[in-house]
């Protein structure tokens, strides 16, 4: 591994002073889990690495019924998931936070740090962009909020500027008869890299037995994670059905612009696409059902 400075910082103003003198050259730990792999392997460089575990911000979670989850950026994803109420509240945000690694990763790991690290076929982002989640970003001009769906441009590569830092993510708290779900594809058990993600997020009315609106969002299958947002609101309005759900996740597959490499080839992702958009979407049917008052028969 290279040589590089370390910085320990305790507010995100001094992070952010630190980030900005090097323009460019200097790089957030936070859990580590990939900024250390990539330094070691020298996929990546650094002339300082600022270490932001000791910010405050950054590793608070708050959750209320009126304002949302409050997510600070380096919390891990243990923190998410063994957090009762957290837990029952957005099952579709543990999905991916219990899918991130082993046990040992996840103690470490943050989906900060997993929007930031920028992977195509990351776990948390696609779960993230169906809750409607907004990266609160730091920087030397202020603060600004970024619909998590538009803070990838690229493979490995985010629209944060030098100097900028990633202080939490805000989720809006569930509405009535709302239900999310999050499922990746991988060849084993062992290999916890996507080689497709989905996650899908609906909300129905009072009955149970039409959407409301939907969203879904794709992981592996292009440059970014993407939100297929014509598939989603095609559903809008639409009574809960197998043919509806099938529309949905053929429009899905044609949002999708899947590559073949080692994991697989672009039809197979494509059809992966299908199943699982299908799968998800069931799965958050079910979920808002049970969160709501009313509800009819299982889809099934």
């Amino acid at each position: 591994m290279q040589a590089f400075d370390y910085a320990r910082v305790s507010t995100v103003d001094e992070a952010v002073r630190l980030l900005a003198a090097r323009n460019g050259d200097a790089r957030v730990l936070s859990g580590g889990t990939d900024l250390l792999v990539a330094l070691r392997e020298g996929r990546d460089s650094a002339g300082l690495v600022v270490d932001v575990k000791g910010v405050p911000e950054l590793m608070e979670m708050f959750f209320d019924r009126g304002g949302g989850l409050m997510l600070g950026a380096a919390v891990p994803c243990q923190r998410m998931y063994s957090d009762e109420p957290i837990a029952q509240a957005f099952p579709g945000l543990m999905d991916a936070a219990s899918l991130i690694g082993g046990v040992q990763v996840q103690g470490r790991a943050s989906f900060g740090g997993n929007l930031c690290n920028a992977s195509p076929a990351a776990d948390s982002i696609p779960a993230l962009i169906v809750h409607k989640a907004t990266a609160v970003i730091a920087g030397p001009g202020g603060r600004r909020e970024v619909p998590v769906e538009e803070v990838c441009v690229a493979p490995g590569r985010t629209q944060l500027q030098p100097g900028e830092l990633l202080v939490q993510l805000r989720i809006p708290a569930p509405e009535p008869r709302f239900g999310a779900a999050y499922q990746r594809f991988t060849p084993r058990n062992e290999m916890d890299i996507a080689v497709v993600g989905v996650g899908a997020a609906v909300r129905l009315n009072a009955d149970g037995d039409h959407f409301e609106w939907a969203r879904i969002a794709l992981g592996a299958v292009a440059p970014t994670p993407l939100l297929a947002a014509e598939a989603g609101d095609a559903l809008a309005g639409k009574a809960v059905s197998e043919a509806a759900i099938e529309e949905a996740a053929r429009m899905a597959q044609a949002a999708a612009s899947p590559i073949t490499d080692m994991s697989g080839t672009a039809e197979f992702r494509r059809r992966l696409v299908g199943v699982l958009t299908r799968r998800t979407l069931v799965a958050a049917i079910e979920r808002a059902r049970r969160a709501g008052t009313h509800w009819n028969a299982d889809l099934r």
